[in-house]
């Protein structure tokens, strides 16, 4: 809207006939229109306050981010509308803003708050307001995170492989070589001496045995391996999974809880890795209490998700550490690999899922992974109501 045109009638006023009014102010109502089209079809949320922060104008995207009605939107305070954004310190600040925040209705978002002062048009001091432009960062800042964890899974199984390579090589050599002791240990040394020998030659080739294993299994483990999904009951595979992995914890004298919603729509997973991912949150929960704890195993759903979680009444992981409990290597175990959380996280991810980390120091963590439902519910969303024209005002 130009500002010339309005200065103009109001110079002119007492000197135009009815008609020429109606005519200017026609036209000033059609571009109010015009502007107000444009911002309802951004993307981006548009919002315009008075200078005590009342809301003057705000358009359908920035609605749609707070699940707002535009209508009961209108002179309201922003402050209330907007948890978490501090408006008395916006206001003190006297400049721009940017910042993210973190809404949580009605559903998760992370927006970016690009917040401008209007300054009046005449004097240049004196504040009449602000515009503020609300960016949905959510899906970049998750695919952000899903190249750099992916980044780092990639160079953890490269390194994997690198190591078991050069593993193998010396075990297989050792293999042959003790083949070939124990040829001549049979040949040329005495009975009685040999049945001892050859003892120690078996107790050797079973450890190398059991290190090739051990190899093979953290290979299996790390690298990645397309999931052979079934049709499965969540609630049973996790008692099979407990009560295979029962007696390492009872040996702790750690009791388990379960607590296994009934009714449960199944799931289309992998049986062989979702154990897997039982048995390495479990262990986890183990080391950390270390004997002496309880560990709850409970399971869930919504419309979107089947989930189970397991938690623990161990010594909790600091706050400033809970951001890198997926990092390769890293580990708050004195004999942790920092290995069983990146695996976790590369499974349920194969699977299309998503993992919650929680923990509080000095009370215990909690681990939720959610896994997409074989059937998901149609939720069916009521119609958007129609954008009201709202006059925008400025505060004296």
């Amino acid at each position: 809207m130009n500002p010339g045109m309005i200065d103009r009638l109001l110079d002119r006023l007492d000197r135009l006939e009815p008609e020429e009014i109606q005519r200017l102010v026609l036209k000033i109502v059609q571009e109010k229109g015009f502007l107000e089209k444009v911002f309802e079809v951004l993307r981006e949320g548009v919002v315009v306050t008075g200078a005590k922060g009342s809301i003057h104008y705000i358009n359908q995207a920035a609605c749609d981010f707070f699940g707002l009605d535009p209508r009961a939107a209108i002179r309201s305070e922003i402050g209330g509308l907007f948890p978490g954004l501090d408006w008395e310190e916006i206001i003190e600040s006297g400049g721009v803003v940017n910042r993210d925040l973190v809404v949580r209705y009605p559903e998760p978002r992370l927006l970016n708050f690009y917040v401008a002062p209007l300054p009046d048009r005449d004097s240049g001091e004196d504040l009449v307001g602000h515009v503020i432009i609300l960016r949905d960062q959510t899906r970049s800042v998750a695919r952000q995170r899903q190249e750099i964890e992916s980044g780092k899974l990639e160079a953890v199984t490269s390194l994997a492989a690198g190591v078991a390579h050069e593993i193998g090589n010396p075990l297989n050599s050792l293999n042959i070589h003790l083949q070939v002791v124990e040829r001549k240990i049979k040949k040329r040394v005495d009975p009685e001496l040999a049945g001892e020998l050859l003892e120690s030659l078996e107790i050797a080739r079973g450890e190398i045995k059991r290190l090739d294993f051990i190899v093979e299994k953290f290979l299996n483990a790390v690298r990645p391996v397309r999931p052979n999904p079934a049709t499965t009951d969540l609630n049973l595979l996790i008692e099979g999974a407990m009560n295979f992995i029962g007696p390492e914890v009872a040996d702790r004298r750690i009791s388990v809880f379960l607590d296994l919603a009934e009714g449960l729509p199944l799931l289309h997973v992998d049986q062989d890795q979702l154990k897997q991912v039982l048995y390495n949150l479990v262990r986890n929960s183990c080391q950390a209490m270390g004997s002496d704890g309880e560990i709850s195993v409970r399971t869930g759903c919504d419309d979107e998700n089947v989930f189970f979680t397991i938690a623990d009444n161990g010594p909790g992981v600091p706050a400033d550490q809970v951001s890198r409990v997926f990092e390769p290597y890293y580990t708050t175990k004195k004999t942790g690999s920092g290995l069983g959380l990146l695996i976790v996280h590369r499974i349920v991810r194969d699977h299309g899922g998503e993992v919650e980390f929680k923990s509080r120091e000095g009370i215990g963590t909690e681990v939720t992974v959610f896994l997409p439902r074989a059937e998901k519910l149609t939720r069916f969303l009521p119609s958007k109501s129609e954008s009201a024209v709202i006059d925008v005002e400025v505060e004296g």
